[in-house]
């Protein structure tokens, strides 16, 4: 992502794509870092220039491309999870990242990346527990470059339908893959206090709608755990 930033800052157009190995300093939200070592996973980011009406939904597409491809690819079906995670059962699959950013011209760019944990690996201590491969999943071999293209082909689908008015067929696809993880319980930190709900549905801008005992709440950021 910071290599494709500076793209962007550059004024280069969209559609470069950047993919590495391994990353150094990989990150997640919330200033997470992301576990990346070589020859693992999948980690690719790609520059978007996306209308101001749908860039809001770009994180949301990219999950419902990344699960598309996974699932070409392997014939594994993960579920998605507000906002930007990608499980098969209880465990993590894979990740994303949108950042926004600006050229000097002021030119508005999204820095948008992913990472697929393909191979096992030895997982850190605090995401051995929560975190599996599509190796591990599968018991043979992924061609890491076939999943490549099949991820970012399923992207220019979703990415043209958000472009060209279609977000709507985005959406319905979101909840499909999303429904093992809605009308469940939810809490996060919201008012200075701990908070509960059932988290619902999302609405036209990709917010989660969560019920609660006062009403409905609308979630567009913070940090939400499925209890």
């Amino acid at each position: 992502n910071d290599v494709v930033g500076v793209m962007g800052g550059q004024g280069l157009d969209e559609g470069c794509v950047v993919v590495a190995d391994t990353q150094s300093a990989g990150r997640g939200r919330h200033g997470r870092s992301w576990y990346s070592p070589p020859g693992v996973g999948l980690y690719v980011s790609i520059l978007l220039r996306p209308d101001p009406s749908v860039a809001s939904l770009v994180t949301l597409g990219a999950g419902v491309a990344v699960v598309d491809g996974v699932q070409r690819s392997t014939g594994l079906t993960p579920q998605l999870k507000w906002p930007n995670d990608v499980y098969l059962g209880n465990r993590k699959l894979a990740g994303i990242l949108a950042e926004a950013g600006a050229s000097t011209a002021g030119r508005v760019h999204v820095a948008l990346g992913f990472g697929i944990n393909v191979l096992p690996g030895r997982f850190p201590n605090e995401l051995a527990g929560r975190a599996t491969s599509l190796e591990t999943e599968l018991g043979r071999p992924i061609d890491r470059g076939a999943l490549l293209v099949e991820c970012l082909a399923c992207f220019a689908g979703v990415y043209a339908d958000l472009q060209e008015g279609r977000s709507s067929n985005v959406l319905t696809r979101w909840r499909a893959r999303a429904a093992a993880t809605l009308n469940r319980p939810v809490e996060w930190d919201g008012d200075h206090a701990l908070r509960r709900g059932m988290a619902h549905d999302i609405d036209e801008s990709g917010a989660l709608l969560v019920r609660t005992e006062p009403g409905v709440v609308r979630l567009i950021s913070g940090e939400v755990r499925w209890t």
